[in-house]
């Protein structure tokens, strides 16, 4: 069923293409722009109907396509996003945001003062098996949560504009903020350039919460298996989310304190069912939905700011070699 909402997408690249097919998919593509002509082509065999174009400027003066997706290298988002708000359009743009955080903010004003609607791709807050975590914290069954740690290392695609930090940490630093409900204080982050002078290739930031919880993300990209995983560990019982294996599974552990000293409580495990939708398409179907009724999503640009705001003081705690950075930042 088509889409009343029609929407362009920019970059049809290594994700782009992803977003090319999901909107595709929910009816709602309307035009492709990529500089390069190997995007065009990829685009033309994922959409041979709908027209591609090697600039933006088509698009922007055409007053059917209500939203634009910005899937573009991070370097060139605050352009691409300013552009296509100026031109009237909602947005969808890859994360980050930007990267500078001065940056997203100025974005995030001027779309607030333009009346649209500004979201960033924060896959992992619309992954079912995510929704199942929060819907777990929310109903206590972890009791209190304490601890949050999560991994993503691969030895995948090496980004020359942007480390690992800012390239793989938003979407778990997204899911922290969103699991523990709050900002942190205090952020720390180690990591080492070992193929680039200055850009780094692995990291390790450590977050720190008023509400005594702690996390830590753990990533990079130079790393011999794929691991993506979420721990959560809570008072009462531990959850994991294994995203390369697809499994969520509720741990029945804990640590019990007897005649004064600590004692782990170890039960079994068993694997908690979710929905099977492609969280991509979830992002898509959100965007649409937030074009249609101008409500904002939940990874509107107030959500794309708080995760760079850690991300741009895990990135000052990282050049000054683990200075603890305090929160807010000026």
């Amino acid at each position: 069923m088509s889409s009343p909402v029609k929407v362009a997408v920019f970059g049809c690249g290594y994700w782009g293409k992803n977003l090319v097919r999901n909107m595709k998919e929910l009816g709602a593509l309307a035009a492709v722009v990529d500089p390069s002509e190997g995007g065009r082509k990829t685009a033309a065999g994922i959409a041979p109907d709908v027209p591609v174009h090697e600039t933006p400027d088509a698009v922007l003066r055409d007053p059917s396509i209500q939203g634009v997706v910005v899937a573009t290298p991070a370097e060139t988002h605050m352009p691409m996003v300013n552009a296509a708000v100026d031109a009237g359009k909602d947005v969808l743009c890859e994360k980050p945001l930007a990267l500078r955080y001065e940056d997203a903010r100025f974005m995030a004003r001027n779309a607030e003062e333009k009346d649209r609607i500004l979201m960033v791709g924060h896959i992992l807050e619309y992954h079912p098996a995510v929704l199942k975590l929060q819907e777990l914290i929310r109903e206590g069954v972890l009791g209190k949560v304490q601890y949050i740690y999560s991994s993503r290392l691969n030895l995948g695609k090496i980004r020359t504009e942007e480390n690992i930090l800012w390239s793989f940490a938003p979407h778990d630093i997204a899911v922290i903020l969103r699991l523990v409900g709050a900002a942190p204080f205090q952020v720390i982050c180690a990591g080492g350039s070992y193929l680039q002078p200055n850009i780094a290739d692995v990291t390790v930031t450590q977050l720190l919460f008023d509400n005594g919880v702690a996390a830590h993300v753990f990533v990079s990209w130079l790393n011999p298996f794929k691991e993506q995983k979420l721990v959560v560990i809570g008072s009462q019982r531990m959850v994991t989310f294994d995203d390369v294996r697809k499994e969520l599974m509720l741990h029945d552990q804990r640590v019990d304190w007897k005649a004064g000293e600590p004692a782990p409580v170890k039960g079994e495990g068993r694997l908690i069912e979710y929905a099977a939708d492609e969280p991509l398409k979830r992002e898509c179907r959100a965007f649409l939905e937030a074009i249609a009724t101008r409500k904002p999503p939940i990874t509107d640009s107030a959500s794309a700011l708080r995760v760079l705001r850690v991300l741009q003081a895990s990135q000052r705690s990282l050049v000054t070699q683990g200075h603890p950075v305090m929160l807010p930042l000026d």
